[in-house]
């Protein structure tokens, strides 16, 4: 891996030199990735994002573009608060994997527990891994401008977030009040996407549920459900055996429920009394009416019973739920409890075409071992799918009757409430817990400080900003339009955590995606902050910076910055903005993305709105997603040397397209470093060789190169590397096997379009380019190579049409010959082929001129659709072109090959025609 040799030389080279530090002047472009959070050591998951962002800084510098490519840090919320206080408590586990994270970097042990040691103060852990972070970076050769980073703690950066708090409070968005919000139950604060573990690819949703009455003659049995509309439908109620239920005076009343459901019905709104526990086979064959009708049903026991999924009780409807009917199933073997449901009588209340009882016809098609078969969970969406799109309620529904499901499960639920008989509970999507371990769950909080982007207004100029914006790939547009649909009052503030403090509410503090959205802006003037007292930054001085009001005078006056300083940032800021490019991960439409549009529509004017948003997928190894518990996880600072920045960097742009994920497989790593090594071979003679003379195959080369870089530029203005690697890369090394075949002097050749070569492969691979570039200045500088056209390459294009028609032949007879005749045409056919390219769609009328009229007047009407003049201009020798290169022709197919022989035993050359010549494989 010859690359490894120099690559730590260019990075010290590129950071000395300063070469990525722009300075204003010129076309511009700011392209900002998302900073990095700094709890530990990232791996080449994450350096995928950063990878595919630095190819396209590097690539539009090479296009003329004064680029501006920041980073910066992301420290705040609760994740390195609650790991600094899990190592200042002891915490085993936590020590082990910090330990671990740690002798990544260090190989001194005491040094490794000192450092361990710092980690009982949080800022300690954002600054070893931010300075890790930088390390990293450097090391795979990205192009960032570190004179402008920061950390999300720092307290100019804090000012600047409190500003935008202040220009979203003008706005009417920042409001306060009671609204179901995601909570850590044990920390006693809201939580966010990044606060959770795998929050970012795994969403976590908030669900409705209807907590539904059953009378029982001392309480209430409560059973919550999605769908409150099949309760006509209900046979009998379900309750884990084995479970612990606590009796609990709710608002007042008696209710049986698990003590999960109490612990989450405390944090929304609710007044609870504990009162004795009990197990659920406690409650087996009990009777409980039902508050729709009055029917008295049976309490049965069932397995699938989650505790920690709604009230732990769940109202049995198996005509309709695929769980319902096989515990129903497997509870016939109870000789007591088995005989309380007919299951050849079931309700059925919604009428699905094609179905007569849904649920039980969907379980009896697929082999269901029992009750706990994941296969149920697939079915429950299908039934609940096919009823929610296609189903009406029958008659045995009474009022609710001819609804579609839709309607009556708003309706039945409006109903249940109005009568008392019903509440509602709010449960989270999935089971989750913060990234300390703390369990995630629903909570109804008074006097929470939320963002409103419910805001009609708002929603409406964000979906027609987002239809102007470039979104790349195309295919996630509709995403971000959903996510502005179903975006709400989403929590701002909590109460602990690291970060900024809220500034309308002493004891708040910022939750850490609000501090995110619009910080791009702080990077066009972070330079000129370094020295100014945090105290000084007043929000008139961010008022004239972003949004040019006031006077760099007035603000001179409030604050004590010097004028010229003031007016230099606002100089700095209209420069660089807006952010032509935010490129991350589509995990992040969401909720970062969709806020960071939303924010600078609200506070900026329209000039400064963000104009393009690019994606790629995730990077997985060995077909499985990357994870600690699996042991496969590769850190970035393990990279260059073990495989080399550049392999990297080309692995990761050329084995998929950005929407799609790569698979990090190590044979396939091999053959891409195959590729490199040769590339590098190729380019070290080539820059030591003398151009010379210009043969047919040399100009056949360089064609097929320009058409090649012509192709890639084309590519990399769609962001499509992969085929741009596949074009620059794989293509060219592909024809110069073919030209060391042909030419006398293959490495003068490509000695003349060598400097191209490198910097079209730069933006992949920049140490390379650096390392063999013949031009002056930094190879990360120079100007893309504009692709040239080339003539006289028919003849060799001919002999390579002809090589692949050999080969067809033979994989198509499945003969392995030992002989290959090849017979060119008749010389008549020249003169019809001649007679074409002179006439053109005229030419048809020369058919007369030769013997065979009809064979001539087939083949001018075959030439004359297929626009022939517009790939030829003149018939070539074709004799003479292949016997020329006979020799080459046979040692690619390892075969004699023997031009225009007497030897035609199959009548062959008669049916050759121009550019088509007739074969014969002995």
């Amino acid at each position: 891996m010859k690359w490894k040799a120099y690559e730590s030389k260019w990075q010290k080279i590129w950071e000395e030199k300063g070469v990525f530090s722009p300075k204003k002047g010129g076309k511009k472009f700011f392209i900002t990735v998302p900073y990095p959070y700094t709890s530990g050591a990232l791996h080449i998951g994450h350096g995928r994002t950063f990878t595919t962002g630095d190819i396209i800084a590097r690539f539009k510098r090479h296009r003329g573009y004064n680029v501006l490519f920041p980073m910066a840090f992301h420290v705040s919320g609760t994740p390195i608060l609650s790991i600094s206080d899990r190592i200042a408590s002891g915490d085993v586990r936590t020590i082990a994997l910090y330990r671990k994270y740690v002798e990544i970097f260090e190989k001194d042990p005491e040094k490794v527990e000192r450092i361990l040691e710092s980690f009982r103060d949080p800022e300690k852990v954002a600054d070893y891994f931010a300075d890790k972070v930088i390390q990293d970076f450097r090391s795979i050769g990205y192009s960032i401008d570190w004179t402008r980073r920061f950390k999300t703690s720092d307290p100019h950066y804090t000012k600047f977030v409190q500003w935008q708090y202040m220009k979203l409070k003008e706005a009417g968005v920042i409001v306060k009040g009671k609204h179901p919000i995601l909570w850590s139950l044990e920390e006693g604060q809201p939580v966010g996407e990044d606060d959770i573990a795998d929050g970012d690819t795994d969403k976590v949703a908030i669900n409705e549920f209807v907590m539904v009455k059953f009378r029982l003659p001392d309480a209430y049995l409560v059973a919550a459900s999605l769908r409150p509309e099949t309760l006509y439908g209900l046979t009998n109620l379900w309750v884990h055996p084995e479970g612990i239920y606590v009796r609990v005076k709710v608002d007042g009343e008696n209710w049986i429920i698990s003590r999960e459901a109490a612990d989450k019905l405390e944090v929304q709104g609710h007044r609870v009394e504990r009162g004795k526990t009990l197990r659920g086979r406690e409650l087996l064959g009990r009777m409980a009416e039902s508050p729709l009708d009055g029917r008295k049903v049976p309490v049965l026991p069932a397995q699938f019973v989650d505790l920690d999924n709604g009230t732990g009780v769940v109202y049995s409807v198996p005509a309709h739920a695929p769980y319902d009917y096989q515990a129903l199933a497997d509870l016939k073997r109870d000789p007591k409890l088995g005989k309380l449901v007919d299951l050849d009588d079931l309700p059925v209340i919604i009428n699905v075409p094609g179905f007569r009882v849904p649920a039980k016809e969907m379980v009896e098609s697929k082999e269901v071992l029992d009750q706990r078969d994941p296969v149920l969970e697939e079915l429950t969406k299908e039934v609940y799918k096919m009823e929610f799109y296609s189903g009406t309620l029958n008659e045995r529904c009474g009022k609710f009757a001819g609804m579609t499901v839709a309607e009556a499960k708003e309706a039945v639920k409006a109903s249940l409430l109005k009568k008392g008989m019903a509440s509602i509970f709010y449960e989270t999507s999935r089971k989750a817990v913060t990234r300390a371990k703390k369990k995630v769950v629903v909570a109804l909080i008074d006097d929470q400080w939320f963002i409103d982007y419910g805001s009609r207004e708002w929603k409406e100029r964000t979906r027609k900003w987002l239809k102007k914006m470039q979104i790349i790939p195309e295919k996630y547009r509709k995403s971000f339009l959903d996510t502005v649909d179903w975006l709400d009052k989403r929590p701002c503030a909590r109460r602990r955590g690291l970060g900024t403090k809220f500034p309308f509410d002493d004891g708040w503090v910022i939750e850490p995606l609000s501090d995110s959205t619009i910080y791009m802006a702080f990077y066009t003037i972070v330079p000129h902050l370094r020295d100014i007292e945090p105290e000084k930054l007043k929000p008139e001085l961010f008022d004239y910076v972003f949004l040019g009001r006031g006077s760099a005078e007035g603000v001179e006056k409030l604050t004590g910055i010097d004028r010229a300083r003031v007016e230099a940032m606002r100089e700095e800021f209209e420069y660089w903005y807006p952010n032509e490019l935010r490129h991350t991960a589509p995990a992040h439409i969401s909720n970062h993305l969709t806020f960071f549009i939303m924010h600078h529509l609200m506070i900026f004017p329209e000039k400064d709105w963000p104009r393009g948003i690019s994606l790629n997928e995730m990077l997985i190894r060995e077909g499985v997603k990357m994870s600690k518990s699996k042991g496969n996880v590769i850190p970035l600072a393990d990279v260059a040397g073990k495989y080399g920045s550049d392999l990297y960097r080309l692995y990761v742009a050329s084995s998929a397209d950005i929407d799609s994920v790569v698979d990090w497989r190590e044979r396939d790593v091999q053959a891409v470093s195959n590729k490199l090594e040769r590339f590098i071979e190729i380019v070290e003679r080539a820059v030591a060789a003398e151009e010379g003379e210009l043969g047919t195959p040399d100009r056949w080369f360089l064609s097929k190169f320009h058409a090649n870089l012509r192709e890639a530029t084309e590519r990399m203005e769609k962001f499509q590397f992969r085929d741009a690697v596949v074009a620059l890369l794989f293509k060219n090394l592909n024809n110069f096997k073919w030209l060391e075949r042909r030419s006398r002097n293959p490495y003068g050749t490509v000695r003349r379009v060598v400097n191209d070569w490198l910097i079209a492969m730069a933006p992949f691979v920049p140490h390379t380019a650096e390392e063999y570039w013949q031009g002056e200045g930094f190879a990360s500088l120079a100007p893309w190579p504009e692709p040239e056209e080339m003539e006289g390459v028919e003849e060799e294009e001919f002999v390579i049409s002809v090589l692949e028609q050999v080969r067809g032949m033979e994989k198509m007879t499945g003969k392995d010959a030992k002989k290959v005749y090849i017979y060119t045409a008749p010389e008549w056919k020249y003169g019809v082929l001649k007679a074409v390219l002179e006439r053109k769609q005229e030419a048809i009328k020369e058919a007369e001129k030769f013997e065979d009229r009809e064979a001539a007047a087939k083949m001018l009407k075959s030439w004359i659709k297929r626009r022939v003049w517009e790939r030829i201009k003149a018939p070539i020798d074709e004799e003479r072109v292949l016997k020329e290169a006979a020799g080459a022709l046979r040692e690619e197919l390892g075969k004699e090959v023997v031009i225009n022989s007497e030897h035609d035993p199959m009548g062959k050359r008669e049916k050759a025609v121009p550019l088509g010549p007739a074969i014969y494989l002995e």
